[in-house]
């Protein structure tokens, strides 16, 4: 059950984040949730690749770990 609600986590992070960077990519004023992060452009672009990421191997993680226990 905890590799179910991993993967659901993962999934919703990598998708929030995901939206959020390829709209900074078109309009470079909107940093959607990190609008409080200094540094303007690049450090929120750095910072939504990295979540984006981050969501991405925590569900493929979750995934596999589930995979493992024959839950898949």
């Amino acid at each position: 059950m905890k590799y179910d609600v991993l993967q659901v986590l993962g999934m919703v992070i990598m998708v929030v984040c995901a939206q959020a960077l390829i709209r900074l990519l078109i309009d470079n004023g909107d940093r959607g949730l990190l609008d409080g992060l200094p540094g303007g452009f690049l450090p929120a672009l750095l910072a939504y690749t990295v979540l984006t990421a981050a969501g991405v191997l925590l569900t493929g993680w979750a995934h596999s770990r589930a995979k493992a226990l024959r839950r898949r």
